[in-house]
């Protein structure tokens, strides 16, 4: 399993549209976009891996109170035994009408 593929199924069951990288469609009133910001082998024995570390930035954009939303995902992400690394609303883009919230999370995963 990935930390991507995680977030995907998460977005799917809180159904919000969500995709990687960039919403390539006509984008809803509330959505997601998916950045991975690291995959990293930390922990070394005997020159192999045994953990494989991927974070991820989850964008959230949304029309209106997007404060609800933030906390459903949160929710879901916390459940997921995923961490929570860092939260910060980016701003109102004024050409778009959205509020760019983000939420950068990490999992480790045993090799």
């Amino acid at each position: 399993m990935s930390l991507l593929k995680e977030l995907k199924t998460i977005a799917n069951t809180l159904k919000i549209p969500a995709e990687t990288s960039v919403y390539s469609g006509v984008a809803p009133d509330t959505y997601i976009v998916f950045t991975p910001i690291l995959d990293e082998y930390e922990l070394f024995a005997d020159n192999k891996p045994n953990v494989d570390i991927e974070e991820v930035r989850i964008s959230l954009f949304d029309k209106g109170n997007y404060l609800s939303v933030k906390k459903k995902i949160e929710k879901a992400v916390l459940d997921a035994e995923i961490t929570i690394t860092d939260r910060r609303y980016i701003g109102h883009e004024d050409d778009t009408g959205y509020h760019h919230y983000a939420i950068d999370v990490a999992k480790h995963y045993e090799i």
